[in-house]
Parts: C-alpha cells; structure tokens; sequence
C-alpha cells in the first residue's frame, strides 16, 4: 500500500486515491482504508493518520487485502461518495 495518498491519474479533475480493502461484508460496497504519515505539528514526530472510505463496488470485484485505486464522485447513498477504478493487487 502507498505510504501517502497520491494522486494516480492526473487527466481527471476527479480525485482519485489508492488504499486497502478492509471490508467486503455489503453487497455493492467495500471499505477502503488509506492512510498518510504527516509530521506533528507541535512535536515534529511522524504520525500516520488512517482514514476510511466507502467505495462503490457494482461487480463485487475487489476482496479483503487488496489494493485499489478509487475515485471521487456524485453521492451514491448517504455514505458512498466514491467508485472504484482498478485494483492495483490482489490480497492474499
């Protein structure tokens, strides 16, 4: 997984973000952790802050442990605001 959340695609102006698959328990829809290491602002110590999204998944493609690149979009439900692209790697 990539330490710091990227840009994959620039030719979109929709944000695009690459993390795990750390639930696959709905029907349609995964959650995707990412996860960043900034510098404390007080104590400059590297910190790694986790974030999860759920992402829209329509083909049930994706499973636990891989890595994906997925992308902004309308709101699909009251939580999903994101949909999947590409999976990067399979989980084992």
């Amino acid at each position: 997984m990539a330490n710091e959340i990227e840009k994959v695609n620039k030719t979109s102006n929709r944000r695009q973000l690459q993390g795990k698959v750390i639930s696959h328990n709905m029907q349609k829809t995964i959650v995707v952790e990412t996860e960043v290491k900034k510098a404390h602002p007080i104590y400059k110590k590297r910190v790694s802050i986790r974030k999860k999204f759920k992402v829209d998944d329509r083909k049930d493609e994706a499973q636990v442990g891989d890595i994906v690149v997925f992308e902004e979009c309308r709101p699909l439900s009251h939580d999903k605001r994101f949909r999947l692209v590409q999976i990067v790697k399979k989980g084992e």
